[in-house]
């Protein structure tokens, strides 16, 4: 090979190695941005361009500084369904379940919920749908919209600073009244950011003053709470101040704590102020202790309302499903609801909390699989059987429900007298209690699968011993 050849191929190699250079340095380059951007994205996972408060209810505004969760909060929109429960989507309102179960129908008659009741949809709807439900053809207090609508701005109004004080004036007021109020001062929004984030600090945290205020009295009381270590933790102090939820809780909890603010039992009527029945215990004879040690103004036991076709006083269960994730192993594990219902998930270089509130049943992989490592057709045949189980008891009680109700009318046409028959309806309320509660909780006893059927099998054995005092009058 001539000098001047390989001088010519010297160069060829001189230049290729530059250009390999060249490229590596670019490459790390581009890496070295990649990796101080999503230090820098983790460090600052948001920029504030809206500025907040406690009185920014429309979460909108605050989709201007948390997109991510705020995108997810817009799916609450999209129709979502499992085997046993979910909801229609934007298109019309989601089906009767008083039509799918006729015995619902007739276990609340003398009640709205046997004019509507349907299954239930995602928060975007939570406003939208208690508007529009034929139950407002019936009167109904102003202390049902507390957990329908980002109602803390008109607390404060009604109270004068004082958000308890605000609350407590809501029920003697018409559901009407205060929803005009609501839209008036421009608070019409479906469950937002303000009531379970600070607006300075973002940290979860709890806004409802009757949470807080049925907190503080399970937290006096000596109920065991294993789901929730922080009572325990109080209750070795001083106890000079009543327990604080904000203070108090692990952040943990507070991640249920937050949820705890509205899927719980209460009363909210035109008697006396929003109540949550906790000074008890969370179980669900706690519960019941405390409604059967209530009165009313009038100074009659407490009851929601009398079967129109039996005459039994009757409690009506809301949807406690914060009771009864008490009382099961997830909550006794430390899991919160977040965990299930709201994981974590990765965006860039954030990890952030699903705002997507659903069921886990539709996100497996995160919802599920971080703590049980099995394949997802297993994890969903698991649950499957566990709900179906629930379901079958909860249908062999309404049957069960229904014969009673047959045997006291056979028993009114044999010319029974009220008095005779009030130990089968006292029956009909202790099993109605029970086939209520699970009925109205939103997981077909999956929180608690032990203790769901539990509560099932009390309420059968209760509807066939009130069967059997009805016919026994029959005869």
């Amino acid at each position: 090979m001539s000098n001047q050849n390989k001088k010519i191929r010297g160069a060829g190699i001189f230049i290729g190695l530059i250009v390999v250079v060249a490229i590596a340095a670019v490459a790390v380059t581009a890496l070295l941005t990649n990796v101080f951007e999503r230090k820098s994205e983790g460090r600052s996972p948001y920029v504030r361009l809206a500025e907040v408060t406690e009185d920014t209810t429309d979460p909108a505004v605050w989709g201007q500084n948390w997109p991510k969760q705020y995108d997810g909060y817009k799916r609450t929109a999209i129709a979502t369904r499992t085997r046993f429960g979910g909801h229609g989507g934007s298109e019309a309102l989601p089906e009767e379940k008083i039509e799918r179960d006729p015995w619902l129908k007739r276990m609340f008659l003398g009640y709205a919920f046997s004019i509507d009741y349907r299954d239930r949809r995602g928060h975007a709807y939570m406003l939208s749908d208690q508007e529009q439900t034929l139950r407002q053809t019936k009167p109904q207090s102003g202390s049902c919209m507390h957990c329908h609508v980002s109602i803390m701005p008109v607390y404060r109004e009604l109270g004068d600073g004082d958000a308890l004080a605000g609350m407590n004036k809501t029920h003697a007021m018409s559901y009407q009244e205060l929803n005009e109020m609501i839209h008036g001062m421009g608070h019409a929004n479906p469950v937002s950011c303000v009531d379970c984030h600070d607006p300075d600090t973002m940290q979860v945290r709890v806004t409802r003053p009757a949470f807080i205020d049925g907190m503080q009295r399970l937290a006096a009381s000596d109920a065991p709470v294993p789901a929730i270590p922080s009572i325990d933790i109080w209750r070795q102090g001083s106890r000079s101040q009543p327990y604080d939820p904000n203070v108090d809780a692990t952040r943990n909890e507070l991640r249920s704590f937050a949820c705890g603010q509205c899927h719980v039992e209460y009363y909210c009527s035109s008697d006396f102020p929003l109540t949550f029945p906790w000074s008890n215990g969370l179980k669900m004879e706690d519960l019941e202790k405390q409604w059967n040690e209530t009165t009313l103004t009038s100074g009659s036991r407490f009851y929601d309302y009398k079967h129109k076709e039996s005459g039994a006083e009757i409690l009506k269960a809301q949807h406690p499903e914060f009771e009864l994730w008490s009382q099961g192993i997830h909550a006794r594990s430390g899991v919160s609801c977040s965990d299930c219902h709201m994981p974590y998930q990765r965006d860039g270089a954030s990890k952030v909390s699903d705002h997507w509130v659903r069921s886990p049943l539709l996100n497996v992989n995160r919802a599920c699989q971080t703590c049980h490592h099995t394949n997802e057709k297993e994890i969903l045949a698991r649950v499957d059987s566990i709900q179906q189980k629930n379901f079958d008891l909860l249908q062999r009680g309404g049957a069960a429900l229904m014969d009673l109700l047959d045997a006291v009318q056979e028993a009114k046409s044999a010319g029974a007298t009220s008095e005779q028959l009030k130990p089968a309806l006292e029956l009909q309320r202790k099993a109605q209690w029970r086939l209520d509660y699970i009925a109205a909780e939103n997981s077909m006893g999956f929180h608690a699968p032990q203790e769901a059927a539990r509560i099932l099998a009390e309420a059968a054995d209760y509807a066939r011993q009130g069967q059997i005092e009805a016919l026994k009058l029959a005869k």
